[in-house]
Order: C-alpha cells, then structure tokens, then sequence
C-alpha cells in the first residue's frame, strides 16, 4: 500500500499512466437498424457512442492505443428470426471469436446474441469490429437499442 503522510488511499495519479485505470474505454450502440443478408457476416454499424475516454473508437471499430489486453463484448439482437445468429469479433479484419445462438421456431422473439473476450492489442495497428451473421433465409434486421445491440471495451491490463 502506498501511503501519503497520514493517508492509506490510493489515487489513480499514485498508480501512473496506461494501466488499467486510465486505459481507454469505450461503448456504443446501434440507434438505427442495420439490415442483414441471409447466409452473409456483415460488419455491424453503432451510430452512437455511451462514452470514449481516448478517442479510440471511430467508424464502428475499436484501435486502442495503449499495448496491452482488452475485454471486449458486444452483443446483437434480431426480433424474430429462424436459423442461426452468429456474433464474431474480429481482429484486423479477421473472424476472432465466436457466440452463436440457434433457433427453429420462426415465431421466436427476443433472440440475442453475445459474444466476449480478453485479447491483446499492440497499441498501434491492432484492431477490433462486430460482424452479425443470421441464416433465417431472408433480410433481416436489428434491434437498434442499447440494450440489444451494442459493443464495449476496455483495458485490463497494460504491457
């Protein structure tokens, strides 16, 4: 524990610059539905931003700047579908990792998909995006709200 005179707290300004506590961190959401093809992953589009503490997050991707592993989780809804919905993030325009939900009731509702995890990141040219795949036959459309479709971020732990 680091202590100042008769003080044992610990402020951030103790601790110094690109740890986990002053890393970036975003969130964003879709406000306006996106469209998607059957049988197709389609990059996902978030129209609004909750917060972006480094300007990291711009055109629905995240380049974080500080080396170091990220958490991060996304989330994607489609109100009534039949088939497989597929969440992956993608690293450098590269399917990473995967959450998946499948439904044969066409009358479904509600289906939401997630998908997170830690990866690291350079701090330079690595980066991050949503793709939604849905196999219902036909377009389909999101959820456009904060609850349904969204992605964040965030450092855990710096280099």
């Amino acid at each position: 524990i680091v202590t100042t005179g008769d003080s044992s707290t610990i402020t951030q300004g103790m601790i110094g610059s690109n740890v986990a506590g002053t890393g970036p961190a975003f969130g964003a959401y879709q406000d306006t539905s996106q469209t998607l093809s059957t049988s197709t992953f389609t990059k996902l589009t978030f129209t609004t931003e909750e917060f972006d503490t480094n300007s990291n997050f711009a055109s629905s991707r995240f380049t974080p700047t500080v080396e170091g592993y990220y958490l991060i989780t996304g989330a994607f809804g489609i109100s009534i579908m039949n088939g497989a919905q597929i969440l992956s993030i993608y690293k450098n325009g590269s399917e990473f990792k995967r959450g998946s939900l499948r439904s044969d009731s066409a009358t479904a509702s509600g289906r939401h998909t997630t998908v997170s995890t830690i990866v690291y990141a350079n701090g330079s040219t690595d980066y991050f995006e949503l793709y939604g795949y849905q196999g219902s036959g036909s377009n389909a459309t999101t959820r456009n709200n904060q609850r349904w479709t969204y992605i964040n971020g965030v450092l855990v732990r710096a280099v």
